[in-house]
């Protein structure tokens, strides 16, 4: 090889073809060169190739690591206080959904069931589905229905929703495909009434027709960065037969149908304490597709939403325990926070009832916890890094100066 012809080859990427005023770093040997760009793709295919076939195998491929229905309530336990009857549905039904993508190709085809959680705000429905989505190791996502349009109109597309999904999944389309999408505030799309209407209803039944096709397991061409920003991008086909949806929503109002269906009353003098052993605190658990039709979700979207629980409202001694029992309690990550500044936070007993006491107020059941623990130790997560105290002890006396300060209108008659 001839010096120039040797000072070609040296000068240019071997793998690439790339020169190396183009590249950001060549590396030369005897004879050859490799830009850094080239070396960075062949360490991630030899971190692949030599990972363990643990951690490439993606969750619902094996038998013997599919968790069972126990196993899944017991893990939701560590997390989310309360709901077992929620908990007992949401576990047998991932179980079957993903032991459906084991089974052998024969006579017996199962269909995938996806779920529908109602409950009012705060009662846990978003942390039980982001949970069990944890557990099983999947692609999750969550997408707000209210911001979903009919195609051609100002909000998002339906395909948006799994946009998200390879997002999440790092556009490993086989991946995303065993995933889990949880469609929070469904209840928002309900159909605005059944009088005819000349405006079309574009952002309730509009996107319960459009979502059809996605519950039931279709292949949808899908723009991987968002269809009306790139028109130009080239599309990704998605089949959404193994994906699981759960869906989401606090359906306010409900339970007057629920109890108008019953023969009973919610509200007024002829109010019962129970009627035929009717719960009326509870009405969510006789919820029924009936109910659901009437308050506005269409025929065919209930029909692709088989499985339907209820969650129940916090009451005061589940709110108390989802302070601290947790793994991730709210109170444990506020400690934590301040243990990597070097300070030992407490709380003393009082204060946690008076929180508690608050959230009920609020009527914003365990979000509204967060936001009142938050407001009490702002102080001193502001003070705190510059002062570097040793131990922060949050009386009751300091919680309720901190709320009055920050509410002074809501308190001032307290």
């Amino acid at each position: 090889m001839s010096k120039k012809s040797q000072g070609e080859t040296t000068d240019r990427c071997a793998f690439c073809g790339r020169s190396r005023s183009e590249v950001p770093l060549l590396l030369t040997g005897l004879g050859v060169s490799i830009c850094s760009d080239c070396v960075n793709a062949a360490k991630k295919i030899v971190d692949e190739n030599n990972a363990p076939t643990s951690q490439k195998e993606e969750f619902g491929l094996s038998k013997n690591t599919l968790p069972t229905p126990k196993e899944l309530k017991t893990f939701l336990d560590d997390y989310v206080i309360g709901q077992d009857e929620a908990k007992k549905y949401l576990s047998v039904a991932v179980y079957n959904h993903y032991k459906r993508l084991l089974q052998e190709k024969d006579d017996v085809e199962i269909e995938k069931s996806n779920i529908l959680l109602v409950g009012s705000t705060g009662t846990g429905k978003t942390l039980l589905a982001r949970t069990i989505a944890r557990k099983l190791n999947v692609p999750f996502t969550i997408v707000d229905a209210t911001v979903l349009t009919e195609a051609g109109y100002v909000g998002e597309d339906i395909e948006s929703i799994l946009t998200r999904l390879l997002q999440v999944a790092d556009y490993d389309v086989e991946a995303a495909e065993r995933g889990i999408v949880f469609i929070d505030e469904i209840d928002k799309i309900a159909r605005k009434g059944d009088n005819p209407s000349i405006t079309r209803d574009v952002s309730g039944e509009g996107v319960q027709q459009g979502l059809l096709k996605l519950l039931e397991g279709s292949i949808i061409n899908v723009p991987p960065q968002g269809g009306r920003k790139h028109p130009e991008q080239r599309m990704i086909a998605v089949n959404t037969q193994n994906i699981l949806f759960i869906c989401g929503g606090a359906f306010d109002g409900i339970e007057r149908r629920i109890a108008s269906r019953l023969n009973t009353h919610v509200v007024g003098y002829g109010t019962y304490e129970s009627k035929g052993g009717i719960d009326m605190n509870h009405l969510l658990q006789y919820i029924t597709p009936q109910d659901l039709r009437s308050f506005g979700l269409i025929p065919e979207i209930i029909g692709r939403l088989p499985i339907i629980t209820y969650l129940n409202p916090l009451d005061r001694d589940a709110l108390r325990r989802i302070l601290t029992e947790p793994k991730n309690s709210i109170i444990n990550q506020y400690i934590k926070l301040f243990k990597m500044d070097g300070i030992k936070l407490t709380f003393e007993d009082s204060v946690l009832d008076y929180i508690v006491d608050k959230a009920i107020e609020f009527k914003l059941g365990a979000r509204g916890l967060r936001s009142i623990v938050e407001t009490i130790v702002m102080d001193d997560m502001f003070n705190s890094p510059s002062t570097k105290p040793t131990t922060i002890n949050i009386t009751k006396e300091k919680a309720e100066k901190m709320i009055l300060r920050a509410n002074p209108a809501r308190f001032a008659n307290n």
